[in-house]
């Protein structure tokens, strides 16, 4: 994804800074980060408070295979679809995303 259409989903927060890293970008407002881009996949920022939101509207948790062999889940999920097709929805999910980066130690 490049940073023109980083820049347009976020656009709800105001300015984004776009910084590469984990074989992808980091996506940060304010010196926070809110998300990551994976593979041309968006990756919003959740926690215990918003995780379950995400999960309710069929995200799905970025994961990946351990040194144990063991799943280790991380603290972003996919866009819902939904937001896609909607400015006004997106913007909700970015807040979202935003209010949990703040929520973050």
């Amino acid at each position: 994804m490049d940073r023109d259409a980083i820049e347009e989903m976020f656009q709800a927060l105001g300015p984004v800074t776009i910084r590469r890293m984990f074989g992808g970008k980091g996506i940060y407002h304010q010196g926070r980060i809110l998300a990551l881009e994976l593979h041309g996949e968006i990756l919003l920022k959740a926690d215990a408070q918003s995780g379950p939101a995400f999960e309710a509207a069929g995200s799905r948790q970025w994961c990946y295979e351990g040194r144990s062999g063991k799943p280790v889940k991380m603290p972003y999920w996919s866009i819902p679809d939904e937001a896609f097709d909607d400015p006004d929805e997106m913007a909700v999910w970015v807040r979202r995303a935003y209010e949990a980066a703040l929520r973050a130690k």
